[in-house]
């Protein structure tokens, strides 16, 4: 390989030959950037569809906007489109039930994946933490955004958390529509009708995406291939923004040796208003090794920030439901787009860098300066959180 950056084309050609999924060409990308946006487009993809709605989630809690999806997709169920919905049962659980028998009552086919059942104490901690919305089989949404009140909103203060969903139509929604398939079919519900109606798409665009769904079940998973092999392939930049960073030391040194080999890396973090403190401190540790060896790293600070995304030399754009974390490498079922289109990253880009403008730069000096006690808390934490 040479020195400089790689082509798209020779991404392309190593991505499928160690993943062993081939890029569709033909797809129209269009990046969401935070409730404002995100919501009006998926509530609109499901008021116009006429066919079909399979929707998947991860998160589905309280607010207006889950009344608001919970009447849109029992609107299209009454209309005679057939409606179905997966939800995860422990993400999902603090939903008000009020929200279920409303759908169902209008015929959405509902069901809850994997409910905790004492006598498969092992399924409880691996979840399907996808987000997928496909509409008619042509139009189709993943990214990071749950249908919750927190991601109303332009990400202007506290309450209203920053995310990126991804709209895509062309031939990459068969991806998108084959990880809903795969957790209904776990659910012991039938996919004939699917099988039988199965169409082409046509090509609406110029992206190029290699779709990912993943299961971990020996503690590994594409995603963690994907991401070591994007780390590895890395020649001038890789920006990632995730929610949840409390990576496993093999990742570590793979972020450490890319930053020694004079590779600029900069991670976005949640700052203050993380939603959840523990994985907050058992990712600390790891900054000072990071930042000795060249990584940059920004607190973001307005709110919680809840993106998933990784850029590599401004080719490879990795997005999804997967966070850089072990639970999204080697517990949950997840769902990553692997997209190769300037337009495309060229504007996610441009985000990072107004994301970053926004938070606030962390220093090794300051990490070094925390107190005892939250050093302490910080590996207990971690030590706990890779069990988790």
């Amino acid at each position: 390989m040479a020195s400089d950056t790689l082509a798209a084309t020779e991404y392309q050609h190593i991505l499928e030959a160690t993943l062993g999924i081939p890029f569709s060409r033909g797809n129209r990308i269009r990046v969401l950037r935070n409730g404002v946006r995100i919501f009006p487009a998926m509530l609109e993809a499901i008021h116009g569809a006429r066919h079909s709605i399979e929707f998947l989630t991860f998160v589905y809690w309280k607010g207006d906007i889950a009344w608001r999806f919970a009447k849109a997709l029992a609107e299209r169920a009454r209309a005679g489109v057939r409606v179905r919905v997966i939800l995860d049962a422990v993400g999902a659980w603090a939903m008000p039930r009020e929200l279920t028998e409303h759908m169902s009552a209008a015929g959405v086919d509902l069901v809850w994946f994997r409910p905790p059942l004492r006598w498969k104490v092992w399924q409880v901690d691996h979840r399907t933490h996808r987000k997928v919305l496909v509409c008619d089989g042509r139009i189709a949404f993943t990214g990071g955004v749950g249908i919750a009140e927190e991601w109303e909103g332009d990400a202007r203060g506290p309450g209203e958390w920053r995310d990126t969903h991804f709209q895509v139509e062309g031939p990459a929604v068969h991806g998108l529509q084959a990880a809903f398939l795969d957790n209904w079919m776990e659910a012991d519900r039938p996919i004939r009708d699917d099988l039988i109606h199965i169409e082409s798409l046509p090509a609406v665009g110029e992206s190029l995406v290699q779709v990912m769904k993943t299961s971990a079940a020996v503690n590994w998973s594409s995603i963690a291939t994907m991401f070591h092999i994007l780390l590895t392939l890395a020649r001038r930049q890789v920006c990632i923004a995730t929610a949840y960073f409390v990576p496993d030391s093999a990742t570590v040194r793979m972020l450490q040796e890319a930053g020694r080999r004079g590779v600029d890396v900069r991670i976005l973090i949640p700052g203050p208003h993380h939603d959840q403190r523990v994985a907050q401190l058992a990712q600390e540790h790891t900054y000072t090794p990071l930042m000795d060896a060249g990584v940059r790293m920004w607190a973001y600070q307005p709110s919680m920030m809840h993106a998933k995304i990784a850029l590599v030399d401004g080719t490879v754009a990795a997005v999804g439901s997967a966070n850089f974390n072990q639970r999204s490498m080697s517990k949950d079922d997840e769902l990553a787009l692997l997209i190769l289109d300037p337009a495309v990253l060229a504007e996610l880009l441009r985000h990072f860098e107004e994301d970053c403008a926004r938070s606030l730069e962390l220093r090794p000096e300051q990490i070094r300066r925390r107190p005892l006690g939250r050093k302490a808390l910080s590996r207990l934490a971690s030590l706990f959180h890779h069990e988790t």
